[in-house]
């Protein structure tokens, strides 16, 4: 983990001359552009991209390789909900920050139509607005444009099953006084491969609740970057991802604190079971100088179930301004606590429910602040799943266990 205590930052983050540098001296100072040639094809050594398996992503960086076909997205919505299919013309799209990696900048230039959902002025939607992403098998492009205008209250839900290879972007953008949760489900099957660029804004006094699971799926990447358009904003972000082996599972988040008087909370869990799991976190939060009053903390644990599973956790904080109220971050990595294990099975308690146990505690601080109960419920029934895989595999080869717990 690094913390940066810097004095300016760039006023355009718009290339500025900086080249296919691997590692930047800021967050602000990595290149943003709608422009494909402002941002290199990665080799892998980029601070970006050096947990990221190259060799598993690398067609997702040329766009002549995509099908031309965007992935399908169909939408569930009741009430006032406008669901639309808009050309990459429409002036609307586009408006939330621009994109900051290869995989993004090419999703822009590759995708053909997008699908805009707005929940209007003013409404009030109690039941989740859902969104049906599915791949064909082929790569392909995507676009989702989310819109909560002023003073509305909505639950959006993202959920990607299927299979195929999918370079997704999704932007966010909730008005003035808006209250929106924006909950990105990924339940792929093994062999699909998935990258996604979220990209969000906050007006003035907005509540936004940004929630990332991700279960499924040989190679997912989901990178949120956020934008505080106003003062007054509430941020809360949520993550919980289980990686199985051989899956590679990334999050990457940035949180720019721009404006006064705004809140943000990050707060990632995830469990990693098996031969070759990888997961990757990657935290950045950037305070300037213009943020009075910011009060912003990022969190991310991860709890090592088997051998040969992997953690890369890495929170950065930059603080440019000395009138806030608060900013830190957390990160760890471990295995299975001896002495909790040791407490519930002289209580009985096998050592495989002992363990059941433990996990379903480890996530429950995550599940509980979703506060969505279908998706709640979902997500419970989700990592009870993952569990019995667990018992599963250990039955099927008892030697391979879950290692000396520390």
């Amino acid at each position: 983990m690094s913390t940066l205590d810097t004095m300016s930052r760039p006023h355009s983050h718009e290339g500025e001359g900086l080249g296919p540098r691997s590692y930047y001296s800021s967050r602000a100072d990595r290149p943003t552009s709608f422009d494909i040639d402002d941002i290199p094809t990665p080799t892998g050594r980029e601070e970006d991209w050096r947990f990221t398996p190259i060799r598993r992503a690398r067609d997702f960086f040329d766009p002549a390789g995509y099908s031309g076909v965007d992935a399908s997205a169909s939408v569930r919505a009741s009430g006032p909900v406008r669901v639309e299919t808009v050309g990459r013309d429409d002036p609307r799209l586009g408006q939330v920050l621009e994109p900051g990696d290869r995989t993004a900048v090419v999703s822009w230039a590759a995708f053909h139509h997008s699908t805009v959902v707005t929940i209007p002025k003013g409404a009030d939607i109690e039941e989740p607005v859902v969104i049906d992403v599915t791949g064909s098998g082929e790569i392909q492009s995507q676009h989702i444009l989310i819109r909560a205008e002023e003073l509305s209250r909505a639950t959006v839900l993202l959920d990607h099953t299927g299979k195929g290879a999918v370079n997704q972007t999704v932007e966010v953008d909730a008005g003035d006084g808006a209250n929106l949760t924006v909950v990105s489900l990924q339940e792929w099957d093994a062999t699909a491969r998935h990258t996604s660029n979220q990209r969000l804004r906050l007006g003035k006094d907005t509540v936004l609740r940004h929630v990332v699971v991700s279960l499924g799926g040989d190679l997912v990447r989901v990178c949120a970057d956020t934008d505080f358009a106003g003062s007054g904003g509430e941020l809360t972000m949520l993550g919980l991802y289980f990686v199985d082996a051989g899956q590679h599972l990334e999050h990457r988040v940035f949180v720019d604190h721009d404006r006064p008087n705004c809140y943000s909370r990050v707060t990632y869990k995830g469990a990693l079971q098996g031969k070759g799991a990888h997961s990757v976190w990657i935290g950045d939060c950037l305070i300037g100088k213009n943020a009075d009053n910011t009060d912003t903390y990022e969190l991310n644990r991860n709890l090592v179930l088997t051998e040969g599973a992997k953690a890369d956790s890495v929170p950065n904080l930059e603080i440019e301004n000395g009138e806030i109220k608060g900013a830190g971050h957390a990160s760890a990595t471990g295995r299975f606590d001896d002495e909790q294990l040791f407490y519930l099975m002289s209580r009985g308690v096998s050592e495989e429910d002992a363990r059941g146990l433990v996990v379903r505690g480890f996530f429950a601080e995550v599940i509980n602040q979703i506060d969505v109960p279908s998706i709640s419920a979902h997500l419970t029934a989700a990592i009870e799943a993952e569990l019995q895989r667990t018992r599963g595999e250990a039955e099927a080869e008892p030697d391979a266990g879950a290692g000396d717990a520390s």
